[in-house]
């Protein structure tokens, strides 16, 4: 995140000794974006912070793909990915829908505490449709619950704790406010749909002791997705102090304020985050069009330049009734193919105030692809839905 924070012990100027009551010197730690060019963090640990033991190779499972072919809008029924018997966690249980090259989204129902983890592709952003719990990160811990949005930098060793329903977006880039919402040193302008206040970050160190501890570590090769599991001398939470602008942090989907207007509003008013080649948008409980000819339902559209998916996270989302689509249902449009209301949709939605719907939309530049999860829980009937019958 752009803004600062300081959490626990560092000493005054940056790159200088900091020590224990001891004496012994604490090892400092630059977590830096784009080289030494970007938003960075200075994090103070109690060991060696590259010290490992070992290397083994972490199966990351079936992280297949195939074309949306022949195309087709789709409709995915992510709760048949989980029945009650089955144990995951929110790390090495994600079931894989759709990715690209810019982006991986998954879905998983988490009954126990993952592993130790950390992405080495990009930022996450995990959205938490249900349930309650911890993230532990080397920044500190932060309590997660329904509706929340979880950053998750890129290379912040984590784990999760809790029972958690989770919507998961892994970009291969960095995930953050758009540019637009931004004053030119990086502040929340006053058109921006949330600010500083909304946000959660950590607030003290989290200190873990132990030897011989797994990391599982997500990675690239040559395009190629690639899991490894490193052994580490001593626990990766061992960091006393830090400073900076990258940190995990959290915006409830409940603090985003919708911004309407006298006729239908397009996409962008409700965009949440950024990254590389795709954008996050909040669809929250707001007033809608109120000029005396308004259709408050979105017009018919073709996203002739990108994919539009949209994850239904509560109330009714009116403009998909009698299509199927129900609580944690995700819909595919795929770019230059024309979508919109269900067939009544559209003439019932005249004279309405107020749309009680929650959903988190992820709109991506590049063709996305279906994945062996997305497989197996699709409703084959919902792309015919629009024929009047």
């Amino acid at each position: 995140m752009a803004f600062y924070r300081q959490i626990g012990a560092v000493p005054p100027k940056r790159h200088t000794q900091h020590r224990d009551a001891s004496g012994a010197l604490y090892y400092e730690e630059l977590m830096g974006e784009e080289g030494f060019s970007g938003a960075s963090s200075l994090l103070y640990h109690r060991g060696l912070p590259p010290a490992i033991l070992g290397s083994t190779v972490w199966d990351l499972g079936d992280q297949s793909t195939v074309p949306n072919h022949p195309l087709r809008h789709r409709h995915l029924r992510l709760p048949l990915l989980f029945p009650d018997e089955v144990s995951a966690d929110v790390v090495t249980g994600r079931r894989l829908l759709l990715a690209n090259a810019d982006v991986r989204i998954s879905y998983v129902v988490a009954n126990t505490s993952s592993p130790l983890y950390r992405n080495g592709i990009g930022d996450e952003l995990i959205y938490i449709e249900s349930g309650s719990g911890t993230v532990e990160t080397v920044f500190g811990s932060l309590a997660v619950g329904q509706g929340d949005q979880v950053i998750i930098p890129r290379a912040t060793t984590h784990r999760w704790t809790g029972e958690l329903k989770a919507y998961v977006i892994e970009s291969s880039g960095h995930i953050a406010p758009p540019k637009r919402y931004l004053s030119k040193y990086g502040q929340l302008l006053e058109n921006s749909p949330y600010c500083e206040r909304d946000l959660r970050g950590p607030t003290e160190p989290l200190l873990v002791d132990g030897t011989e501890v797994d990391v599982l570590v997500k990675h690239r090769s040559g395009g190629e997705l690639l899991g490894t599991r490193l052994t580490y001398a001593t626990h990766p939470f061992d960091v006393v102090g830090w400073d900076g602008c990258v940190y995990p942090y959290i915006l409830n989907i409940s603090d985003f304020e919708p911004i309407t207007g006298r006729v239908h509003q397009p996409p962008p008013v409700h965009q949440a985050f950024e990254s590389t080649n795709f954008v996050v948008c909040d669809f929250v409980p707001r007033k809608v069009d109120y000029h005396p000819l308004s259709i408050p339902v979105p017009y018919y559209h073709s996203n002739v330049d990108s994919e539009e998916i949209m994850f239904y996270a509560g109330g009714n989302y009116e403009a998909r009734r009698g299509s199927g689509i129900e609580q944690a249902s995700v819909s595919v449009h795929p770019g230059g193919y024309a979508h919109g209301p269900q067939p009544g949709a559209y003439e019932r939605s005249i004279g309405a105030e107020f749309f009680d719907e929650l959903a988190v939309m992820v709109d991506t530049f590049r063709p996305l692809q279906l994945g062996e999860g997305a497989l197996a829980c699709e409703d084959p009937a919902y792309a015919f839905t629009w024929v009047r019958r």
